[in-house]
């Protein structure tokens, strides 16, 4: 049981690593030191609820269409490849930090919204959340629940990891060369992802 678990983890904390534009404005918001917390509950509870959806219902509409899970295990390695690749390129192209806006401090509701906006009306998070950690799920029939929890705790600990980490990493993040690192790091993690949906579609 323990090892679904950390198999959950390990699934959610590498497709929640890839940068986009929910992980920078969570990321921005802990450099700015503005709505943090709440900014980090937003983003774990919306992954929570789309993760357990995923794990409970992804089983049922594999038997109602049994083309959908192979179909999307192999729409879901594309993406994967396709990101991984957009990853390593941003990795020998990017040239700029990311530094915080300068301004005045957004209100709580428009921080918010912003937030919601960038998770619910992006797709990758339903294709992350409900197709693959919902199919990779269905591998561990019993134990979805464990595993569900295990993609749960690695959405919370990201989310809070990367908001109050983020004054630690300022100057770390002021270099570019930390940058291509990390999308260098992103691009392996993506391929590895995909190769593991591959394999167990064999």
């Amino acid at each position: 049981m323990f090892e679904v678990y950390l198999t959950g983890f390990s699934v959610s904390a590498g497709l929640i690593l890839a940068i986009g534009a929910q992980n920078a404005f969570v990321l921005r918001q802990g450099l700015r030191g503005e709505h943090v917390a709440l900014v980090c509950v937003a983003c774990a509870a919306s992954d929570a609820l789309l993760i357990l959806v995923g794990v409970t219902s992804f089983r049922s509409l594999v038997v109602l269409a049994p083309w959908l899970r192979p179909a999307m295990l192999y729409a879901g390695a594309a993406f994967l490849i396709w990101y991984g690749a957009r990853s390593l390129r941003s990795a020998f192209a990017a040239t700029e930090a990311l530094r915080p806006a300068p301004g005045c401090a957004a209100g709580l509701g428009r921080t918010l919204a912003t937030c919601l906006a960038l998770t619910w009306l992006n797709p990758h998070v339903y294709l992350d959340t409900l197709l693959l950690i919902g199919s990779i799920s269905t591998r561990f029939p019993g134990q979805e629940p464990a595993f569900a929890a295990g993609a749960m705790t690695a959405s919370v600990a990201f989310f809070f990891s990367l908001g109050y980490g983020a004054a630690i990493l300022r100057p770390l993040f002021a270099k570019p060369v930390a940058w291509r690192v990390l999308e260098g790091v992103i691009a392996l993690t993506m391929w590895l992802i995909a190769a593991e949906l591959l394999l167990s579609g064999q």
